[in-house]
């Protein structure tokens, strides 16, 4: 994959901006837990729970790039394509809002555990220079988005590749899921902070769900299709480094 096709790639995932930029009411709050909103205990559980997978992830990223230097720009890529996906606010007809998570696509490519590196380095970013998110609350929104959601949508595209041998069907519902399941553990996490006073950690769960999950069901299928799309660009422009990846992934 030369320069060039990687700056088209680029150009084509960022020209999805405008159209959810223009169309972002200002007063929506993303989905990322914010700055200070997690008590500190919880705040320091999902840090402790994150740390290990990044460790992890920081290993395999050293493999990949010494196997094969020419896989690069194909994390540069995923990266990307996570940063502009996940800082796409799109309203919800709650008053909050959704975002797609974009982690899946480096997920199929190398596996989860790199995704936990670039999925971090994507939510530290967009704390630091969008306000989006938070530094105390960075290890429950990066194992939501960067831990999770990966695994989720690797697990998805290597048992329906397997068992049905549509890659592009197993691409789709991997990127789909992957989306639905960080918003499912963000659900999650927030009710375990929060339990309700009736009902508990269920009935907080089931709330706090609700308030995006009107919005994140089509949204989760938009990200299944565009992830589809770059993966046929990909396909089209990159059929070498691609195969590398391929014949990588099958030795894991």
């Amino acid at each position: 994959m030369n320069i060039k096709k990687a700056i088209r790639a680029l150009f084509l995932i960022a020209g999805f901006t405008p159209y959810f930029v223009l169309n972002e009411p200002q007063t929506a709050h993303a989905m990322h837990i914010m700055e200070g909103f997690l008590p500190l205990g919880w705040a320091i559980f999902w840090w402790a729970a994150f740390v290990p997978f990044f460790a992890f992830g920081l290993r395999s990223l050293r493999t990949i790039t010494k196997e094969a230097p020419e896989l690069k720009i194909m994390l540069g890529l995923a990266g990307a394509f996570t940063f502009v996906l996940s800082a796409l606010k799109i309203p919800s007809v709650t008053g909050s809002s959704s975002h797609p998570t974009g982690t899946c696509l480096g997920a199929v490519m190398f596996g989860p555990l790199p995704m936990s590196v670039l999925g971090s380095i994507v939510l530290l970013f967009q704390a630091v220079l969008l306000a989006h998110g938070g530094l105390t609350t960075l290890g429950a929104n990066a194992f939501s988005m960067a831990v999770a959601g990966p695994m989720v949508g690797y697990a998805v595209y290597r048992w329906l590749a397997k068992t049905t041998g549509k890659q592009k069907l197993a691409i789709f519902m991997a990127a789909a899921l992957a989306d639905l399941s960080t918003y499912v553990v963000t659900s999650l996490q927030l009710a375990l902070a929060f339990p309700a006073e009736h009902g508990g950690v269920i009935a907080s769960f089931v709330k706090f769900g609700s308030i995006f999950a009107i919005t994140q069901i089509p949204l989760a299928i938009s990200e299944g299709l565009l992830t589809v799309l770059i993966w046929n660009w990909l396909q089209a422009h990159s059929p070498e480094e691609l195969s590398i990846l391929q014949r990588r992934m099958k030795g894991v």
